[in-house]
């Protein structure tokens, strides 16, 4: 894995350690929770689907179901095509654990909390979701539909880390965490080969996914206790951007009525002139030819797998969605808010140092001369403007060490900056409200070395802080912050408005103000709070001045 240039093992900083900190060592509870061991769990009533009927488990009081078919295998002739419905069966179907996950590299890119990773089987029958729920019938919980991070590349909504139970327990709310096809099996661009009618439609494949999971909810998720009028999308990360990309997919309007992105958007998709040209690219590595799509559903997906992954890589392959004019029609928020979502209700924001869970330096404080050529990487090794940047941060940061203005500023610069970007343009749009966060709650995780990093929230969102006790450490203090925005997360889920009588007054996002809840130990909301920085690294990025007044 990279980042910024800086290639890093996650699995040796993470690793083992955090195993440690969790106590969940294979052969202990963790084996436990990767066999999903059902052993006198009590099981559920018969759920009736559009496919069949299934029954689940019931743990801690909330219903759950596990590796529910939303959609047929994608292997053989499903391969690179738009989902099909799963196959009917018959009798009553146990959902008593999860499916596989999607093809993808089995050693990386690691995606976000290697010990709380299930590492389950991959294979091509991954169109499954888990769904958890207080109770079944009654048709009128908010409905919170997980997507999970690892970019477009990797990982798996089976992760312990993603269990709804904890969720939908507190707030009585149905969580359903979604699997879907990713990397080179979910972004194959083919639309553009000339391979006949059959292949018009094989682009954005894993998006389609999560359009069908949707649609799938729509028709069956009453049964089990949510109102299908009332959906939301969640995600982090990579999950981030199929929130937002969903958003901008005509397929999937109605399909959902809020959404939320957490460290992560898309602001644009890949040109179908590049695709077809990395799918080009690709099929010369395999030895096809454009009129010889048809053997691309014949060859073991291994084979396509190690291809994929073969050094030397192809630019552009597979990285996430494609402006393909049908499908994805244009950029996902470029210039402007999406209007097929224009009335969907919008929360995001970012965590304060993003990098710090995969950009440590090997001491835990930065030298000088280090902190430099990294903020030179942002001002386009402009000495000056770099120095400038950190004489600011260091003004508005009072007692910040190199290691925070570095962090810092690359999370303002980068996933904030977007964030910001988001509020702005959802706001202009007009037609919903738009709510604007910021995480800068501290790990003590790694000697607090991993600061406020990327994928933080997500316990904290799931109110899941004891499952990842690697990630957030033991203190007594997550459960109040943790409390405030699960909390807050249903809110938003139930009403379009994050707002609940422990948390304080959080107003929707406008352009004047620019109100920003920050979320701590201390949750309060400040106007613009990095307004300077702000300015500073707009006008960097955009190689002039700011005006003063933006």
């Amino acid at each position: 894995m990279t980042c910024d240039g800086i290639s890093m093992d996650r699995r040796s900083f993470l690793g083992r350690g955090a195993l440690a900190t969790a106590g969940l060592f294979v052969g202990g509870s963790f084996a436990q929770a990767l066999a999903q061991d059902a052993k006198g769990l009590p099981i559920t009533a018969a759920v009736s689907t559009t496919a069949g009927k299934l029954r689940g488990l019931v743990r801690y009081g909330v219903n759950q179901f596990w590796g529910v078919p939303y959609g047929a295998s994608t292997a053989g002739a499903n391969r690179f095509m738009p989902p099909v419905k799963p196959p009917s069966w018959t009798g009553v179907r146990d959902a008593f654990q999860v499916g596989q996950r999607a093809p993808q590299d089995p050693d990386g890119p690691i995606s976000e909390v290697w010990s709380l990773d299930r590492r389950e089987p991959m294979g091509e029958d991954c169109l499954s979701i888990n769904i958890f729920t207080p109770g079944l019938g009654n048709a009128t919980r908010p409905v919170m539909v997980w997507l999970h991070g690892g970019g477009f590349s990797g990982a798996s909504g089976n992760w312990l880390l993603y269990d709804g139970t904890n969720l939908a327990r507190k707030e009585d709310v149905v969580v359903v965490s979604v699997n879907h096809r990713l990397n080179l099996f979910g972004f194959l661009h083919l639309a553009d080969l000339g391979g006949g009618e059959k292949w018009t439609s094989s682009s954005n494949a894993g998006m389609q996914d999560i359009v069908a999971a949707l649609g799938w909810i729509k028709e069956n998720i009453a049964a089990f206790g949510g109102n299908p009028g009332n959906v939301t999308i969640f995600g982090q990360s990579g999950g981030g951007g199929k929130v937002t990309t969903a958003m901008a997919m005509p397929s999937a309007k109605g399909l959902f009525h809020r959404a939320i992105a957490q460290s992560g958007s898309a602001l644009r998709g890949a040109t179908r002139d590049n695709a077809t040209k990395a799918a080009e690219q690709f099929l010369s590595k395999l030895g096809l030819k454009a009129s010889q799509l048809d053997q691309l559903q014949k060859l073991p997906f291994e084979q396509l797998q190690e291809a994929f992954y073969r050094q030397p890589a192809i630019g552009g392959l597979a990285n996430g969605p494609v402006v393909d004019g049908k499908s994805l029609p244009r950029d996902q928020w470029t210039p402007d808010a999406p209007e097929f979502s224009a009335t969907v209700p919008l929360m995001q924001g970012s965590v304060e140092t993003e990098d710090a869970w995969s950009d440590p330096p090997p001491p835990l404080e930065m030298p000088e001369a280090e902190m430099l050529t990294r903020v030179k990487r942002i001002t386009r090794d402009n000495d000056a403007k770099a120095k400038e940047l950190v004489a600011l941060y260091r003004r508005t940061h009072p007692g910040i060490s190199n290691t925070d203005v570095w962090l810092i500023m690359n999370a303002d610069n980068t996933r904030r900056a977007n964030a910001q970007t988001l509020a702005e343009l959802k706001t202009a749009q007009g037609k919903a409200a738009d709510y604007l966060y910021y995480f800068n709650w501290r790990s003590p995780v790694h000697k607090g070395q991993m600061k406020s990093y990327h994928t933080l929230d997500i316990p904290f969102t799931f109110y899941n802080i004891d499952i990842a006790a690697s990630m957030t450490g033991s203190g007594q203090e997550r459960y109040a912050l943790a409390h405030k925005m699960s909390a807050a997360w249903a809110a938003f889920a139930r009403t379009g408005n994050p707002n609940h009588p422990d948390l304080p007054k959080w107003p929707a996002f406008n352009t004047a103000d620019k109100p920003t809840m920050i979320l701590g130990n201390e949750c309060k909301v400040v106007n613009d709070p990095n307004r300077e920085e702000r300015l500073a690294l707009k006008a960097v990025r955009e190689g002039g001045q700011s005006t003063a007044n933006d």
